[in-house]
């Protein structure tokens, strides 16, 4: 059974999108904007292993491909491991969208998401997604740096060789990252560059006008 975009977007009206590419801040200013507005955040990542419960190897290979260790996960050419990362978010989308339409009916719902400039067009309106981004170069550190992703950190420094194995990353996050980095900047849509001077607060306070969103 296929959707048009038109159905979908409707059944998505009560979903506010945080988007763009890694470190750029999707997670930080999406759990602030929660715990402002006593909203519910849906994290993509966070539903993966229940929706690998729900998953078929013959429909969603990618999502069901298994590494017997970081060496064969880091071992892949980079134009390999883009693919499979390309290849897992397109598997998991269809679960997410029907999560986010059942749990959106009767509020809104904060979704912590990678989207491309696509995919927003055909899912939402401007006026309910902002792209969060970092300038996608040298990113793997900052990356393994954050608390919740310590299990990362730990599989990364299990390889044979560390330090190839970030730069495999590297190349791999800005290939797959920097075309929409640049493609969101001169676009139609609402979007956050994260920098040195950039702060949670100024960074919530323009998501928040730009969402229509108001304490209280």
């Amino acid at each position: 059974m296929h959707f048009q975009d038109n159905i979908i977007k409707e059944y998505l009206k009560n979903v506010y999108f945080v988007t763009g590419n890694p470190c750029g801040g999707k997670t930080t200013i999406s759990r602030e904007l929660a715990k402002r507005h006593r909203l519910p955040v849906y994290d993509v990542d966070e539903q993966f292993d229940r929706h690998l419960c729900l998953s078929d190897p013959a429909l969603q290979p990618a999502m069901n491909r298994k590494f017997a260790s970081a060496d064969q996960f880091f071992g892949r050419t980079v134009e390999e491991y883009r693919q499979w990362l390309l290849d897992n978010t397109r598997e998991q989308l269809e679960f997410v969208l029907l999560d986010l339409m059942r749990l959106s009916q009767h509020e809104k719902v904060l979704c912590d998401c990678h989207l491309t400039l696509e995919q927003a067009e055909r899912f939402t309106d401007p006026s309910r997604i902002v792209f969060l981004l970092k300038e996608p170069s040298n990113i793997i550190e900052d990356y393994c740096n954050r608390p919740d992703h310590q299990g990362f950190n730990s599989f990364i420094h299990s390889a044979t060789d560390v330090e190839k194995a970030k730069a495999t990353c590297n190349q791999t996050l800005k290939s797959l990252n920097e075309g929409l980095y640049q493609a969101v900047k001169g676009s139609r849509y609402f979007w956050l560059e994260r920098t040195p001077l950039s702060t949670v607060e100024d960074t919530v306070q323009k998501v928040e006008t730009h969402f229509g969103l108001t304490v209280g």
